[in-house]
């Protein structure tokens, strides 16, 4: 098997895939958090300035998604298609509730009329929650496994057996932490009153994950031991909940200082952290078979051929740098405070 320093072909797919998704729960964590909140807004005008502190970037956010699900059909098209199979229902409506947000966004300032403004606030906020929690619910299916049979076939059900306990609660602690995310963000893009509703909610969302993130760690530390399995057997790992507890614990002290920008970083690394750990827990299984662990799906099954990693390595080695400028690029240049103009939502 072919290596570059030492590491094979499919475990840097593995890491490269990762770092992409992790990219996308960060920046698009704090659009989806910044959406959760919208209704929280009382006035028309908190409510635009809202919408415009994540409207230079939103859609931008979104080619971390793009290339992730590209990068994860190119370099694991077995994971790709059976995950799409068992999650069917789920993707489908997190694309539809993606579509609806963009509508919202788009078409919320286009009438002055009162009810169409609440009727696409209400789209528009639903919209970000139900993303943020069918993203949370895709990843507790993942990390509690599926039915999967010879030559990987689903064999679970279709329409609600994704909406199992494990999963809720992953949904809802990944609501949580976007809804953190956002609300810190906001703090940094807005002023006055506005700012002042911003503390308070952001004090209430550290709560909401605290509290869900802790009834999600007991639960899997007592009904899905297996989850923890590569933990116990490379004790190391355990500096990255350390880390990341570290890391949660330093968010209210920074907001207390009103260091923003430092909370959003703390805030990222504790979203960073988390994926570390999820990652760390699954491999080199990319999906567990809870039917028998030799039809598990892994980074070596599932991936395509060395000459096709091979090459597509040597893509992502030319095209990070490039995706990496253009977003320090976007977000220096609208860098600041939120200011409304005629070009404004």
């Amino acid at each position: 098997m072919e290596t570059f320093l030492g590491i094979d072909y499919p475990t840097l797919w593995y890491l490269v895939i990762g770092l992409l998704f992790s990219g996308y729960a960060i920046l698009e964590g704090f659009d989806f958090g910044a959406g959760a909140w919208h209704l929280f807004f009382r006035k028309d005008l908190s409510r635009r300035i809202a919408i415009n502190a994540i409207g230079p970037v939103w859609d931008a956010n979104q080619v971390w998604l793009v290339i992730g699900g590209g990068a994860l059909f190119a370099g694991f098209p077995v994971m790709y298609a059976t995950m799409l199979s068992a999650m069917y229902i789920p993707f489908i409506l997190f694309l539809m509730f993606n579509v609806l947000r963009a509508l919202a966004i788009k078409f919320r300032s286009a009438e002055e009329m009162t009810w169409w403004r609440s009727s696409w606030d209400i789209i528009y906020s639903v919209s970000c929650i139900m993303i943020s929690f069918l993203l949370g619910v895709v990843l507790g299916n993942i990390l509690q496994g599926f039915a999967l049979g010879p030559n990987f076939t689903y064999h679970g059900g279709i329409f609600f057996s994704f909406l199992n306990p494990y999963a809720i609660m992953v949904g809802f602690t990944t609501l949580s932490i976007f809804m953190t995310q956002g609300a810190i963000f906001l703090l940094l893009k807005t002023e006055g009153r506005l700012h002042a509703r911003l503390t308070f909610l952001l004090k209430n969302g550290m709560i909401f994950f605290i509290i869900s993130f802790g009834i999600t760690t007991l639960y899997t530390l007592v009904f899905i031991p297996e989850v923890t399995a590569n933990f116990r057997e490379n004790p190391v790992y355990f500096v990255v909940p350390v880390l990341s507890f570290l890391a949660v614990a330093n968010v209210p002290r920074l907001v207390s200082k009103k260091q923003y920008m430092m909370a959003l970083v703390f805030s990222s690394l504790t979203m960073s952290f988390l994926l570390i750990l999820v990652a760390l827990q699954l491999y080199p299984t990319l999906l567990i078979s809870t039917i028998d662990p030799k039809y598990s799906v892994t980074i070596y099954n599932a991936a395509s051929s060395q000459k096709s990693l091979g090459i597509m390595l040597n893509i992502v080695i030319i095209g990070a740098p490039l995706l990496a400028t253009y977003f320090f690029f976007l977000y220096r240049t609208f860098n600041g405070k939120v200011t409304l103009d005629d070009t404004s939502y």
